[in-house]
Parts: C-alpha cells; structure tokens; sequence
C-alpha cells in the first residue's frame, strides 16, 4: 500500500474545527461517531479503501458494511495478533484454505478466519470498532474482528494502515457465504466516547428515547425483557432448532419459520428457562428510538446479573424507530444464549443496556425503509432470512 499525505479532516483547534462537507463555518463537536457523508469523505481520500469500489448501499446512517473476500481459512483456534501480523499467525493455526468466490459452506462448530475487501489507514484522531450486523446475529453467527497487532477484538486503534480480517463461528445453523457477503459493520468514532446519564435524561425529555415501557437510565438506558406478551399462549420468543438446515447469508425471505425455529410461548408463571447451550431470541419490554443526531450501542447489562450472554449484534443506527411515517419506537431484539447452568429469565428483567453517543453531525440518511432498513418498526423479529409480516 503506497504512503501518501492525506488531508486532516479531523483538526484540533478551536478556530478550524469545520465539518468538512457541510455548511461553511459549521462546528463540530471534539468527540463522537462520524456520520455517513464523513465515511463517505474518508473514502473518498483512501482513509477507507477496498479490492474493489465500495457501494453507496455499504454506508450505513452511522457505519460501514463490510463484505468478504474470496477466500476462507478454516483454522485451530481463534487467536489474537498480539503485536504480529496476523498472515504469520494463520501460518501456525491454518488447517485448511477454502475458496468462497461462488460460495462455500461454513459449518457449526467450526473457527474460519477470512480476509475482508475493505482496508484502512486510520488517521491518528480516529478510531474504528466493528460488530456484527443484526441479520448475523439473529441467526446465531459468531463474528469478530481482527488486525495487525491487535490485542483485543472488535476494535482498530487510531492511525492503523492496513488489512482487516473476520473471525467467523455459526454456532447453531451452518450457512453459506460467498465473496461479497456482508456480516459485519464498523462504526469510526473521533475522541473518547461521550454521554453521560444526565445528558441522555436530558435527550429522553427533548427527543424521546422511549415510547412504551419504563425509562430507567443508569449507565445508559437499560432494556428489560418481554415474556408477558398481550396474553397467555402469545410467541415471545423463538428458540432456534439444532440441526435444521443450511442458511444462505444473503438471501431474503427464503426459509420456513417453523423448518429452523420453534416459538416460545407466554404463560402464566411469565418465565422461561434457559437451556445450557441453546439460543434464543426474545425482545424487549420497551419500545425504543434513536434520535437522529445520536448513535447506539447494546451492550450486556452486568456480567454478574446472570448465566447469559445477551445481543451479539449491538450497532443500533440514527433514526432507528424514531418517529417517522412508520411510527414511533421499535423493540430492541435479544439474541440470548444461556451459559454453563439451566437459568430462570423472568419478565421485565434488566438484561442489557442501550448506550447512545452523539454523532459528528447529522447524517444525510437515517434508518428506515427509505434506504431499504430491515428492522424498522420491528416487534419480535426474526432475521430478514426468514418470511414473516
């Protein structure tokens, strides 16, 4: 990758702190997510490059899509850099090399490591962080992301140049993937994350967060789960089946509910357990929304709160069920698998939490259907794999 100078977008000083594409003399804020027409910017000056043309459809309200290159490594185990590269590492813990350009299966059970179209050189004041995209984790596909160096998943420090690679895991359905497939998306931050309770009660009362449910904000918004439903026998959860099948990754609308998951139903106790194991998927009490001026971020409420891991898919876009003419609010879907021990999940249990963080600027798209969103308006939903109204 040749060097070359690249124009600081991102100054420090008060006096040149510009939005590079935007109204004249409009201030930015020292900190935050970068918007789409800034990604689009990066692209645009090699901060953000690929194997081949990055599509419009790949900007996301807040993130990236990333797509697969042609080729995957199925290998031992799954590792981190740790201050090498990662091609010296794939060295040691390749077992074998599969060619994914017309598709390929990838099988349960099993580790790839694939190396993905899209590349970066960082500036210094820019960090990236990487999560899978819902359709990935509704349908039980472990992903992480790594680089050169890297000690840590998911996240790419400031000023890094060069290549990125996806750690690939389906945990219950084995799926088929093919050079171009999208299953993770990455987010560019400028500075150290920002939001604070107060700021995000203070948003709540001017652009409300949430338009059914509880608003509890501690150390962000907490989401609690729904297994009450509007009455006994209504599904509030589906519990995904072993052995049912093969998933096509970028095909929509294409498999039977019923072939790959089994419903979980309301009852009078408004509980259910959790098998060892299993995977589920479950929604929460609240609708919420994001505002556009902010972006969000599941996370896990408290490791100590349960034997249960919750969301692997965390990026929630601007715009994201905030009122527009398909409604106000959205449930937050829960992707939950349970630990060592079978564990009791009650209704209106505190189970993750919802962190906003204010964007660089508005996006010049947010979240719905006018850009082909998935998930607006969403209840208890399922992967875009699956037909449902």
């Amino acid at each position: 990758m040749s060097e070359k100078k690249i124009p600081d977008l991102f100054p420090d000083t008060e006096k040149d702190q510009e939005v590079f594409e935007g109204a004249p003399g409009q201030k930015i804020p020292i900190s935050g997510v970068l918007p789409s027409q800034m990604i689009k910017a990066m692209i645009n000056n090699g901060e953000i490059w690929s194997q081949g043309n990055i599509e419009d459809e790949q900007i996301q309200p807040a993130s990236l899509d990333l797509r697969l290159a042609d080729m995957a490594y199925r290998i031992r185990a799954s590792f981190l850099p740790s201050g090498g590269s990662v091609k010296r590492k794939l060295k040691d813990f390749a077992l074998h090399r599969i060619d994914i350009s017309d598709g390929a299966v990838l099988e349960t059970g099993c580790v790839y490591l694939v190396p993905l179209m899209e590349a970066l050189s960082l500036p210094e004041r820019i960090i990236a962080i990487s999560n899978p995209k819902s359709s990935t984790g509704r349908i039980d596909v472990f992903t992480r992301l790594i680089c050169d160096g890297s000690n840590e998943f998911d996240r790419v420090p400031n000023g890094y140049k060069g290549h990125l690679w996806l750690e690939i895991s389906p945990r219950t359905f084995p799926i088929i993937v093919r050079k171009g497939s999208r299953l993770t998306q990455m987010r560019f931050r400028k500075g150290r994350p920002t939001g604070s309770d107060t700021e995000l009660k203070r948003l709540h009362s001017t652009d409300s967060i949430v338009y059914k449910g509880k608003v509890n904000i501690s150390e962000g918004l907490a989401l609690s789960v729904d297994l009450k439903g509007e009455a006994i026998g209504d599904i509030v959860g589906w519990r995904a089946k072993r052995h049912a099948g093969l998933i096509d990754i970028d095909k929509s609308n294409s498999y039977e509910i019923t072939k790959f998951w089994d419903p979980v139903l309301a009852g009078d106790e408004e509980r259910i357990i959790l098998d060892p194991g299993e995977f589920y998927i479950l929604s929460s009490s609240e609708s919420i929304a994001v505002p556009p001026s902010h972006a969000a971020e599941m996370v896990p409420f408290k490791p100590s709160v349960g034997e249960f891991r919750v969301h692997y898919a965390g990026f929630f876009d601007p715009g994201f069920g905030h009122n527009s003419s398909e409604g106000k609010g959205s449930k937050a879907v829960l992707e939950i698998r349970s630990w060592e021990v079978p564990f009791i999940l009650e209704d209106s249990q505190i189970v993750g939490r919802l962190i906003y963080e204010k964007l660089l600027d508005l996006p010049k798209k947010f979240y719905g259907s006018s850009i082909g969103s998935n998930y607006q308006k969403q209840g208890l939903r399922l992967s875009k794999h699956f037909g449902q109204e």
